[in-house]
């Protein structure tokens, strides 16, 4: 599979059955943080490498109650030229609470129909430690595994990108600004966030200033042998642009390295209510 930072968080979208955006939310509801976040949110994108198309991306999420909580979805499909190299058709969900912190998912899910072994990854986050609960089991957590410690406060891959759009980890000192700490059922990384200026975007689903946000993936554990991204692959950031709508800082264009070359997913159709 084709690792970026891009992809992962857009993937598993966690970007890691379907979709958990319907898990019951038993405990209790913190109350919400964040000023008015959207009632629902839809973003289509298309991935390509040098023109060619190469991903199918979605993510929906909805804020119901008002505010108090939040459900998404995502889906993921390699498609074209990227199929010669990376056969994926992901389908990932995760729920959870909107709190003075920021967002803290409850049950995420994901699970890679094209991948052959019917494995369900799924995480919950017992006193916001991320647990795995992974069915079949992987042969290996990677070496080391993570541990409690360092999955204390990690968010999934979904709920990353959420909390992005919405400021976090600090949203007192604004969008792209701090580290976000991620688990996605095995690997536990940071996406360090380093913001850039505002710059002319134009997709299908967007024209106007965005800010360049740029997320680099710094390695902490889960990881087996010969699969933790090398000094070369982290120096190399996600280049994010970050589109302000309605008081949303909505991804509306990913550009990031990979084997391939650098793949662009650009948003096709961007929906914020």
């Amino acid at each position: 599979m084709v690792k970026t930072a891009a992809a992962t968080a857009l993937a598993a979208l966690a970007l890691s059955g379907a979709a958990a955006g319907a898990a019951n939310l038993s405990a209790p509801v913190p109350a919400r943080g964040f000023d008015s976040p959207p009632e629902r949110l839809l973003v289509q994108y298309s991935g390509s490498v040098l023109f060619i198309r190469a991903a199918d991306i979605g993510i929906s999420a909805e804020y119901p109650n008002d505010g108090t909580t939040y459900a998404a979805t995502a889906t993921f499909q390699s498609a074209g030229l990227l199929r010669w190299f990376d056969d994926t058709d992901i389908q990932a969900g995760v729920s959870g609470y909107v709190n003075a912190d920021g967002l803290q998912p409850w049950r995420y899910s994901h699970l890679n129909h094209a991948s052959g072994t019917g494995r369900t990854v799924g995480i919950d986050f017992p006193d916001g430690v991320a647990m795995p609960d992974i069915s079949p089991p992987f042969g290996s957590m990677g070496e080391p595994p993570a541990t409690d410690e360092e999955r204390d406060g990690a968010l999934d891959p979904i709920t990353t990108i959420l909390g992005l759009m919405l400021g976090m980890p600090d949203p007192a000192n604004g969008v792209c600004d701090g580290r976000l700490p991620v688990f996605d059922g095995k690997a536990r990384y940071d996406l360090r966030l380093e913001k850039g200026g505002m710059e002319d975007v134009r997709t299908r689903g967007w024209r106007g200033e965005a800010l360049l946000c740029r997320a680099f993936l710094e390695p902490i554990s889960g990881y087996d042998e010969g699969k933790r991204p090398t000094e070369s692959d982290t120096r190399r950031p996600v280049s994010i642009w970050l589109a302000e709508i309605d008081g949303v800082h909505v991804p509306v264009r990913f550009q990031a390295p990979t084997r391939i070359g650098n793949i662009t997913i650009s948003a096709v159709n961007v929906e914020v209510e």
